[in-house]
C-alpha cells in the first residue's frame, strides 16, 4: 500500500521536509495544510511556497493542498506535525483523538507547548491518546535553508519503535540527506529544545560584544547541561556527543541562518522582545522554550546557569550585560 503522508504547517522547515520527502525515492502520496489560503493559490499557481524558500520547486499536486486541516489529517497514515510549538494547540483545536486514532504522527516541532509545559510527545500522548510507540520524533543538524541548497545534512530519526523511525527515515533519505534512527525520543526531543535556548545566548553574548573564545566555553558548558538534564528526565545509555544532541546544538549555536542566534544577537545588542519578534518575522522557538523549561526544572532542580541566564533576561527584563557578566562566574 502507498503510503500517505500530511504534513501540517507552511513555514521553511516544513517546506524543506516537503523537498526531502518529494525527492526521495520511495512512492508515496503527500498532503499538506496550511493556514494561508493566499499562500495556497501561490503554490497551486507557480509551484514555489512565497515566504519561505521560496527557490524549492513544490511538487505536491495542486490539489492535495488545503487550509481544512481536518479534510487533510484524514486522508493520512503519517502526519508530519510542523508548526511553531506556540501554535500547535490552535493548529488542531478542531481535531478529536478519535481523528487521529491509528496514525503515525511525526514531530518535527523544535518546542515545547506553551501552558501544557510539555514536549510534543506527551502532549500529543495526554491529549490525544496517541500511544508512544507510534510517535516519531524529528531532530537535526540540519537547517531549512541548506536543505533548499541541497547540501549535505544528517536528520536523525527517533522513535520507541526503531522499525517505524527506519521507515519513516527511508522515506526521507535522499543524496543529500543521511538519516540515523534511535529509540530516545525523549532526549532527542529535549535537546532539541534547550539547543533553541542555548542559541539565544549565544546570540546575546555575540550581542553584548564576546568573542569566538567565549562562545566556545558557553557552548561546552551548555552540552554538559543538556546531559544533566536530558539524564534526570530519562535515564538511559546515550551519547551526548552523537549528532542528534552536539551536532544539533553547534549548529544552532554557530550558523548564520539560526533564528535564535539571530533573535538572541538583537536582544545582545538591546532590542526589546517585542521589537526582535517584529523585526525577525519568524519564531524563534527558545523564545517560548526557556519559560517552559523553567518551569519544567522546577521538578528536577537540574542546575542550569545558562538557562537561568537566558529566562532572566528574556522574562525578568534584566540586562543582557549584567546577566551575561554574572554567568562568566559560573562556566568551566
Amino acid at each position: 500500500m502507498v503510503p500517505k503522508i500530511a504534513m501540517i504547517g507552511g513555514g521553511s522547515w516544513a517546506t524543506a521536509i516537503i523537498k526531502m520527502l518529494s525527492d526521495n525515492a520511495t512512492e508515496k502520496e503527500i498532503f499538506w495544510w496550511m493556514r494561508s489560503e493566499t499562500s495556497i493559490e501561490h503554490i497551486k499557481a507557480f509551484k514555489h511556497n512565497p515566504n519561505y524558500l521560496s527557490s524549492v520547486e513544490i511538487k505536491v499536486p495542486a490539489d492535495h493542498i488545503s487550509s481544512n486541516v481536518k479534510e487533510i489529517i484524514s486522508k493520512a497514515d503519517y502526519l508530519v506535525l510542523n508548526v511553531p510549538a506556540a501554535f500547535l494547540k490552535s493548529s488542531l483545536q478542531d481535531i478529536s483523538a478519535e481523528d487521529l486514532k491509528g496514525k503515525k504522527i511525526i514531530s518535527a516541532i523544535k518546542g515545547i507547548v506553551p501552558d501544557e509545559n510539555l514536549i510534543i510527545g506527551e502532549f500529543l500522548h495526554q491529549k490525544y491518546e496517541i500511544p508512544l510507540q507510534d510517535i516519531v520524533v524529528i531532530s537535526g543538524p540540519c537547517h531549512a535553508e541548506e536543505v533548499a541548497l541541497e547540501k549535505l545534512s544528517y536528520l536523525t530519526i527517533a522513535s520507541m519503535d526503531i522499525s517505524l523511525a527506519a521507515n519513516f527515515a527511508s522515506m526521507l533519505a535522499t543524496r543529500y540527506i543521511k538519516t540515523n534512527v534511535s529509540d530516545d525520543i525523549f532526549g532527542t526531543e529535549y535537546a532539541a529544545v534547550l539547543k533553541n535556548i542555548y542559541a539565544v545566548a549565544s546570540g546575546i553574548c555575540h550581542g553584548v560584544g564576546y568573542g569566538d573564545n567565549f562562545q566556545a566555553v558557553l557552548i561546552s558548558n551548555a552540552i554538559r547541561e543538556i546531559k544533566d538534564f536530558v539524564d534526570a528526565v530519562h535515564p538511559i545509555d546515550r551519547d551526548i556527543n552523537e549528532s542528534a544532541y552536539l551536532g544539533d546544538l553547534l549548529v544552532t549555536a554557530y550558523s548564520q541562518f539560526s533564528r535564535n542566534r539571530t533573535f538572541g544577537n538583537m536582544i545582545g545588542k538591546g532590542y526589546t522582545v517585542k521589537s526582535a519578534q517584529l523585526e525577525m518575522n519568524m519564531i524563534a522557538e527558545g523564545y517560548y522554550a526557556v519559560s517552559c523549561m523553567h518551569y519544567i526544572n522546577q521538578k528536577y532542580q537540574v542546575e542550569m546557569p545558562i538557562c537561568k541566564a537566558v529566562y532572566e533576561i528574556l522574562y525578568q527584563a534584566k540586562s543582557p550585560v549584567h546577566e551575561m557578566g554574572k554567568l562568566t562566574e559560573k562556566l568551566k
